[in-house]
């Protein structure tokens, strides 16, 4: 049809190219086609050439750009898309993940180095936090006081960096760090190079679950369609698919540990009246194939309580928790170590636990930062406290009597590399403890 001819992302759509699943028009493909001319709009302020555009932000100037431990996709094309903005160096918190790497190789980026390299050869040289904002996610070899900047899109809660002078902030509450900084290369005029707008492009896919998820904003499917048409991606589905099938994959080959540890971040709540606060640990699987990864509970259970058993005394950590999120389905199971967190679920989530106490369910939950933890600080502002029996099983810290800590993952954690050349973290000499074999975990310990 005529009417479709400019609309290239919508006549792809009407060729039957089926990426995800059985379904006539995703969310993704339709978000394109309704901002289409909104993010012809935005393109039209990007410059067409190198060396056109510039910015005036002086104490961002020569500064590193960096993202949060656990590293994503988004704190990776964030810090990468930045620094190129305001005239920095990319670096990274921590490893990435498998769908960082196909996204970096896809569009051909170098993997930013890590951050306490750059800081070792110049001390003192300024950082801009990107995508977050939370002492627990900084990277330790940061010192405050070199923080210059933050640019973000989560909540700031009670845990927030602290700093001596004002700084660079731009937060805002949009589904993705990246869609901020793709819109500040328009409105700024900016020239944008394509391979960053591509990676750009692919953290939006990401954290916005494809524009599914409950943080989408109208901005962010704005940003896709301009990034869409500015890159060319003749069928922004499959690009999408691609991806998620990265992630996916590399799920069914990591060990428990991995899959706990993968990303995880730590919050604290609050309770006014008790005068008590809690930290909680809450990592999240995401992924298209959740029976595949709710299929281990069994192995994952011992490693969320080992997150407990081996935090520091001076940091203890009083809840864990793990939610495989299902981006097909765009619900959630929530996976339970212990009583604590058992009382915990069911006055932030409702339902009932199911498994022996092990799961809950959460239909129509996906998103830690809209979903998870704002229940979370809602049932601790409301009185929600640890069950006394529990709170004293924590308090001794008896691994052996605490049915709470029962069956936890022991040994020291090493890189294996038996079985690929890259390297798999499991943890060396490792027991399956089981809470009726506590005498042979006490040996194996």
């Amino acid at each position: 049809a005529p009417a479709l001819a400019h609309h290239g992302i919508t006549a792809m759509k009407h060729m039957h190219t089926k990426t995800y699943g059985e379904r006539d028009d995703t969310p993704l493909e339709h978000a394109v086609d309704e901002h289409w001319d909104e993010g012809k709009d935005l393109l039209k302020h990007l410059p067409k050439k190198e060396g056109q555009g510039d910015t005036f932000f002086p104490e961002l100037k020569d500064a590193i750009f960096c993202g949060h431990l656990v590293t994503d996709l988004d704190s990776i094309a964030g810090a990468i898309g930045a620094a190129n903005l305001y005239g920095g160096v990319p670096a990274r918190a921590s490893e990435i993940n498998t769908e960082t790497e196909f996204a970096l190789e896809h569009w051909g980026l170098p993997l930013p180095p890590p951050v306490e390299d750059l800081l070792k050869e110049k001390p003192d040289r300024s950082v801009c936090l990107v995508d977050f904002q939370q002492q627990s996610q900084l990277n330790k070899a940061i010192p405050m006081g070199n923080i210059v900047g933050v640019i973000d899109h989560h909540a700031l809660q009670s845990n927030t960096i602290v700093t001596e002078k004002p700084i660079f902030v731009d937060i805002r509450p949009w589904g993705c760090m990246s869609s901020i900084i793709a819109h500040n290369y328009a409105t700024m005029g900016v020239f944008l190079p394509k391979n960053i707008a591509g990676l750009l492009l692919s953290a939006i896919l990401s954290d916005t679950l494809n524009l599914r998820s409950p943080t989408t904003t109208a901005w962010d499917e704005r940003i896709v369609s301009m990034l869409v048409q500015y890159v060319g991606v003749e069928d922004v589905n499959e690009l999408a698919a691609k991806q998620f099938r990265a992630k996916s994959h590399a799920l069914s080959l990591m060990t428990p540990y991995a899959l706990v540890n993968g990303d995880m971040k730590q919050f604290k709540f609050t309770n006014d009246a008790a005068g008590a606060t809690y930290t909680v640990a809450y990592s999240v699987v995401e992924t298209t194939d959740a029976a595949a990864s709710l299929a281990r509970t069994h192995e994952i259970l011992p490693e969320l309580r080992a997150v407990k058993a081996n935090a520091p005394a001076d940091a203890p950590v009083d809840a864990v928790f793990l939610a495989v999120v299902d981006i097909v389905n765009l619900d959630s199971t929530l996976l339970v170590c212990g009583r604590i967190e058992g009382s915990l679920a069911v006055a932030a989530y409702g339902g009932k636990l199911e498994d022996d106490g092990c799961v809950i369910k959460m239909p129509g939950l996906v998103s830690r930062k809209k979903d998870f933890v704002p229940a979370l600080t809602k049932a601790v502002r409301e009185g929600w406290t640890p069950p006394e029996e529990a709170v004293s099983d924590h308090e001794q810290r008896d691994l052996k009597r605490s049915r709470s800590m029962a069956d936890v993952a022991q040994g020291d954690v090493v890189v294996d590399y038996s079985e690929e050349p890259s390297g798999k973290l499991v943890r060396r000499d490792s027991v399956n403890y089981a809470a009726a074999d506590g005498a042979k975990a006490g040996q194996g310990a």
